[in-house]
C-alpha cells in the first residue's frame, strides 16, 4: 500500500511537473508571436488601412492584445487573430479585389467575439484616434 501511494505521488509530481514544463513554451511562443504581430503590423496596416472596412475593429483588437491588464488567454487569442492578418499567405490571398481580406475579417470577428468583453472603450478610442492619423496625414499611429 505504501509503496502503491509512493507510485501515485510521483505519478502526479511527473504530471504536475509536465504542466509547468509547458507553460514556459507557450508564453516563448506567445511573446515570439506578439514580437512578430509588433514588428509587421503597423506596416501592413499603412498600405490597406483606407480601404478595410474592419480597421476600426482591427486596430481596437491590437491595442486590447498589447495592454498589459488584458489576461493572458485574452491575449493569445488576439495575438493569432493578428498574426493571420500579417501572413503574407492565408486562405484567401489579400491582393485579390473585393473577397482579398474577408477570411482576416471572419477570423478577427471570430476573436473580438470571443474576447468581447475585454475590449475596452480606451482601446476603441485608441483605434479611433490610429485610424484617424492613419488616414489623415499619414502621420506616426504608435
Amino acid at each position: 500500500m505504501a509503496s502503491e501511494q509512493a507510485r501515485a505521488e510521483a505519478g502526479f509530481g511527473q504530471a504536475e511537473h509536465a504542466a509547468r514544463d509547458e507553460a514556459p513554451r507557450d508564453d516563448e511562443g506567445l511573446a515570439r508571436e506578439q514580437a512578430r504581430v509588433r514588428r509587421e503590423f503597423w506596416p501592413k496596416v499603412k498600405k490597406v488601412a483606407a480601404s478595410l472596412p474592419f480597421a476600426a475593429d482591427l486596430l481596437a483588437a491590437y491595442y486590447c492584445a498589447f495592454d498589459r491588464h488584458t489576461p493572458r488567454h485574452v491575449q493569445a487569442a488576439l495575438i493569432g487573430a493578428l498574426a493571420y492578418f500579417i501572413l503574407p499567405f492565408d486562405a484567401i490571398p489579400d491582393m485579390l479585389p473585393v473577397l482579398g481580406f474577408t477570411d482576416d475579417a471572419a477570423i478577427l470577428a471570430t476573436a473580438i467575439k470571443l474576447v468581447s468583453s475585454h475590449v475596452r472603450p480606451d482601446h476603441r478610442a485608441a483605434a479611433s484616434a490610429a485610424l484617424a492619423r492613419l488616414r489623415g496625414e499619414g502621420q506616426s499611429v504608435l
